[in-house]
């Protein structure tokens, strides 16, 4: 029998969509997709399908608290991912673990907003996440507006500029809410130019796409990958996992995080 090989774990911290196409569900899929195994702590349950959010209802902090602690005690993850967080009140307790753990490289995505456009933050977190969890992070995913509403920003540049000023290391700015025939992200950080990648703007809406992206980075960092490297790879999956995606309700496409693995009647497994 040949030796079982154990893969590494993310901590997934986030809200939950009983959908299925954003939140826990797409971490552990974007996760488990890479070759790493996602360990989740749900911030808040939600009521929202592929149509849209109707109300966010955010869990106890001390509960979140000892789950993650419980969770790191027991499965020593090698990444950390921040997703929802839907209440203020959850972001020392979030800071704290980052303190303790600081070896442990953290994703942030910084969900404002839902992928229909309903408001998931108010002021009190957004101040929050800028001035107490960015300056923790390791890399912060925005996309464009929320970027824009986290710094005061106008272009993707500046905004790059003043969340870096705020203490983020690196921030891939996403360009999937720009009006531009092709969808360009941009990664600032390090020495030098950002670096961007391009592809074809792909028809339709999706459900999920922030989350399946800022997890797909934290498994390859987990995995061992240096964090241009892990942006790049997790860039190409998610646009494939679009590419690929079908439709699970009535509203946004779902991204198909588990494209490699074979169709019902097929054989085979999932591509390396």
């Amino acid at each position: 029998m040949p030796p079982i090989h154990t893969p590494p774990t993310v901590l997934c911290v986030g809200g939950h969509d009983p959908s299925g196409g954003a939140g826990i569900g797409a971490d552990a899929e974007a996760v488990r997709a890479a070759g790493a195994f996602a360990l989740t702590v749900v911030t808040a349950l939600t009521d929202q399908d592929t149509r849209g959010l109707r109300q966010v209802y955010p869990q106890p902090a001390a509960r979140i608290e000892a789950q993650c602690r419980a969770l790191i005690a027991d499965g020593d993850p090698a990444a950390i991912k921040i997703g929802l967080i839907g209440d203020a009140r959850l972001v020392p307790i979030l800071c704290a673990i980052c303190d303790d753990y600081p070896g442990l490289p953290v994703v942030l995505d910084p969900v404002l907003a839902s992928g229909a456009g309903q408001a998931l933050a108010d002021a009190a977190l957004i101040q929050a996440l800028l001035t107490d969890l960015l300056p923790r992070a390791t890399l912060a995913t925005p996309n464009l507006p929320e970027a824009q509403r986290l710094s005061g920003g106008v272009d993707a540049a500046d905004c790059a500029r003043r969340l870096r000023a705020a203490g983020a290391r690196w921030v891939l700015i996403t360009g999937t809410h720009e009006d531009a025939p092709a969808v360009t992200n941009r990664l600032y950080g390090g020495d030098g130019d950002p670096q961007s990648q391009t592809w074809p703007r792909l028809p339709g809406d999706y459900h999920g796409s922030g989350c399946t992206l800022a997890s797909a980075i934290a498994a390859r960092l987990a995995l061992g990958l240096n964090l241009p490297t892990a942006v790049a790879a997790a860039q190409d999956y998610t646009w494939t996992s679009l590419a690929r995606a079908w439709r699970t309700g009535r509203g946004q496409l779902t991204p198909n995080r588990l494209y490699a693995l074979p169709r019902a009647g097929e054989s085979g497994g999932a591509a390396p």
